[in-house]
């Protein structure tokens, strides 16, 4: 794995991509098999220097495409037949502010419904795994972190949270680089780039709140609001920057 480890180093910004793409490999061409139990998530992150979250995002976009299933308090194992079903979004596929405000306009809409839909079939592990994440959002926050993948996380537990597992395998393909602020800085100064991120959380907290009540109406309207508002804040950053 050494080779593919330098490989995904290289390329940060696609880091979850990269490791679905070297896993989905190993599994089309048999070196894993059918049956065979994925490494544990220290050890893939060991062994591709990457973090815990980008090992759990490409496990939910190998579960989502059908090429493998986890097993609570077992492992991870690989499915015998993978799903032909192929959506894949990358970062040079994307190049424009055109392109970007195109692929907001397909999130709302998508993930509108997937918030309803999770509202109504969530389970309570799905919802402490929305809070989960909502907690390590405001943990990157207030240190200083990385604040992109708590959020891409955040959005990525809703799709599957519906069930439906066709949300979460095309939520998956677009990765963080959907997310504006990873493509463009929003803010220049310190102090209005934290309080824009706190408004993005407290935008998911509506969201987790709809949910968490079963309201789909709801859990609806507060997601098309905060995409709709994030599409809007690119378009004044993109104003300020001609």
């Amino acid at each position: 794995m050494s080779s593919q480890a330098e490989t995904i180093r290289r390329k940060p910004r696609r880091l979850a991509t990269e490791l679905v793409d070297s896993l989905s490999e190993q599994i089309r061409g048999r070196a894993l098999k059918p049956g065979d139990k994925l490494p544990t998530e220290s050890a893939i992150m060991q062994n591709f220097g990457v973090s815990r979250t980008v090992v759990r995002e490409a496990i939910s976009a190998l579960q989502a495409a059908g090429f493998v299933e986890t097993r609570h308090g077992i492992g991870t194992f690989v499915l015998d037949s993978p799903s032909g079903f192929e959506f894949r979004v990358e970062p040079r596929s994307i190049p424009t502010v055109r392109d970007i405000l195109a692929m907001l306009e397909l999130r709302i809409s998508l993930e509108s419904e997937a918030a309803a839909l999770a509202a109504e079939r969530r389970t309570e592990a799905q919802l402490a795994e929305l809070r989960r994440v909502l907690d390590a959002y405001q943990v990157a926050l207030h240190s200083g972190g990385d604040t992109a993948e708590p959020d891409f996380q955040f959005h990525l537990r809703v799709a599957e949270a519906t069930g439906n597992r066709y949300f979460p395998e095309v939520l998956a393909r677009f990765g963080t680089t959907t997310i504006p602020r990873t493509r463009v800085s929003l803010l220049q100064s310190p102090g209005g780039q934290t309080a824009f991120l706190s408004t993005l959380g407290k935008e998911h907290e509506q969201i987790y709140a709809a949910i968490l009540k079963g309201d789909p109406t709801a859990a609806s309207r507060h997601m098309r609001t905060h995409l709709t508002q994030s599409r809007d804040r690119f378009r004044r950053a993109q104003d300020v920057a001609k």
